[in-house]
């Protein structure tokens, strides 16, 4: 997490409605494991509230921020079968992929009831991604293209930005 994060600015799991996260996963053949409160969450990456993903599996805590279970989320989803299938802790992947992860979890976020993608464009903000164009918002209206090409080449996204709820497999 940035030193100059506004933690109390994010979206939590906790700010979710019960299930929400355990449907919305589902459609991608995903689980969650939600761990108790001040428990170790287990095969993250970053440590503290950040999101881990072993497998087909999203760790997160009541406190862990929405944007880390979407950014892990769509890790898991952008892998082959052959990474996934050895995943624990560090997702890996090069810049472009990074990119696409990002791209992706912003318009899954218009499918989470109660989050949306300004409110979680806000969030990557308040954490601290960094983007060439200064905000998350200019780099996705304006710099972004090569990250959805990747996704549409993958078949993860029709051309239209639509996703089509499938995980990369090859």
């Amino acid at each position: 997490m940035p030193d100059n994060c506004t933690t109390s600015s994010v979206m939590r799991m906790a700010d979710l409605a019960p299930g929400v996260v355990d449907n919305f996963l589902a459609r991608f053949g995903l689980a969650i494991n939600i761990v108790d409160d001040g428990q170790q969450i287990p095969a993250g990456f970053w440590g503290d509230s950040e999101a881990g993903v072993h497998g087909h599996i999203v760790f997160v805590r009541r406190d862990t921020p929405v944007h880390s279970l979407l950014h892990e989320t769509c890790h898991i989803v952008c892998m082959d079968d052959a990474r996934r299938s050895e995943l624990h802790r560090d997702a890996g992947g090069d810049d472009l992929e990074e990119a696409a992860v990002c791209y992706l979890q912003i318009i899954l976020a218009e499918h989470i009831p109660g989050v949306g993608r300004r409110r979680l464009m806000q969030d990557m903000d308040a954490w601290g991604y960094s983007f060439r164009l200064g905000s998350t918002a200019a780099w996705f209206e304006n710099d972004a293209d090569d990250a959805r090409q990747w996704l549409v080449d993958r078949e993860l996204i029709a051309a239209s930005g639509a996703p089509l709820w499938r995980l990369h497999d090859h």
